[in-house]
């Protein structure tokens, strides 16, 4: 990250133009706490009690997911790999919480645990694959926290696979939409699981718990939760042209008011934000010196392009921001990260984006760099 007392060049870009429309006020849920964020710039859109500690229920299972999704992509498990239910694991054919069914001592593949875990919600699954993976779910739950704190999700704190009531177990609206935004990205081969409506295992056919994967076809994932503690709480994500949404609802007080609340949320989101290109990838937006090399100047731009999203009609309002940093010395190779691009709407940071060097700098010879020692010598007297 670059230090304002770090930043050597400023330059304002031009802004977008666009006719300007008033924001309609998002939604009144009678929940305990909502989020409504952009999955490309991570913007909140809308909120309520975001940060507010609450029991997430089966919503904890997005973790366990993710941990496997991302074992498997490291080749750390493979997808037939056989995992077998242990007795502390199996759910002894009970109905009183959701399970996979798979029988006592026996096997069930990765992949197929995994659909246990995201379309059924098994308990018995997550405990299995915690087992399997850690040896015990205690030490899974360790590797949960870690894996929150990676990602940056500061107000989670995970006891078990399942997220049956525990205390201390905890998670917020934010560190939720944070962790789906994750399992897009990062779990991208797996993420089509999470939009499966139903899975059959055993010879018991379960439907996935999303109601609106049955009726909004811009819904695909990822996940609901609930305990008589937690209410009734769903992660949804959906995706309508170039804008993606994540919403998170806590603790609606019946099953259709988490679905109905979602939808007001989403469709909210949609008739109010629309995305736009501020600017786009490997486009030459500055020139900075550089120290020591072989060349004096390096060109500066984006990786990749940078949309922000924002209320419909207010790109007009949008300024951009080069921030580079001061005595860039080479050898600076291609893509490294040197400076950040910032947009901001009505004074307010709406989305950073890394600015990269789109050419590589060689060192310089001895004489070369000798010569530049000198200059930066005498630059910084005055």
């Amino acid at each position: 990250m670059i230090r304002k007392s770090a930043i050597a060049a400023i330059l304002l870009l031009p802004t977008l133009s666009n006719a300007a429309t008033v924001l309609s006020n998002p939604p009144e849920l009678n929940n305990k706490s909502y989020i409504l964020m952009d999955y490309e710039t991570g913007q909140i859109l809308a909120a309520k009690n975001e940060n507010e500690k609450l029991a997430p229920a089966s919503m904890t299972k997005m973790m366990t997911s993710y941990i496997i999704e991302q074992k498997l992509l490291k080749g750390e498990l493979t997808e037939t790999e056989k995992v077998r239910m242990n007795e502390s694991a199996w759910c002894r054919g009970s109905s009183a919480e959701s399970c996979m069914y798979v029988d006592l001592n026996k096997t069930a593949s990765v992949l197929e645990m995994l659909r246990g875990i995201i379309v059924q919600s098994g308990n018995d699954a997550s405990k299995a694959m915690a087992e399997h993976i850690s040896g015990n779910e205690g030490a899974f739950a360790y590797m949960m926290n870690q894996e929150a704190k990676r990602i940056g999700m500061t107000n989670t704190n995970f006891i078990n696979s399942t997220g049956m009531p525990a205390e201390g177990h905890y998670s917020t609206a934010k560190d939720m939409a944070l962790l789906a935004k994750h399992i897009i990205h990062d779990s991208s081969k797996y993420y089509p699981i999470y939009s499966e409506k139903e899975y059959t295992y055993n010879n018991i056919k379960q439907g996935n718990r999303n109601a609106l994967l049955y009726t909004d076809p811009s819904v695909d994932g990822l996940k609901t939760g609930h305990t008589n503690e937690a209410g009734f709480c769903v992660t949804t994500s959906a995706k309508r042209g170039p804008i993606r949404l994540i919403s998170v609802v806590f603790g609606a007080p019946t099953i259709q008011q988490r679905a109905t609340q979602t939808r007001e949320l989403l469709a909210w989101g949609f008739s109010n934000f629309e995305t736009i290109n501020v600017h786009p990838a490997k486009q030459v937006l500055a020139n900075a010196k550089v120290w020591f090399g072989d060349t004096d100047e390096v060109k500066v731009g984006l990786a990749e392009s940078f949309n922000v999203t924002m209320p419909k009609g207010q790109g007009n309002a949008i300024k951009t921001q080069i921030s580079v940093q001061p005595n860039l010395n080479a050898p600076l190779k291609q893509g490294q990260v040197i400076g950040k691009l910032t947009a901001t709407l009505d004074g307010k940071v709406i989305a950073e984006k890394s600015l990269v060097a789109l050419n590589e700098v060689e060192e310089a010879g001895f004489f070369s760099r000798l010569i530049d020692h000198i200059k930066l010598f005498f630059s910084n007297l005055f």
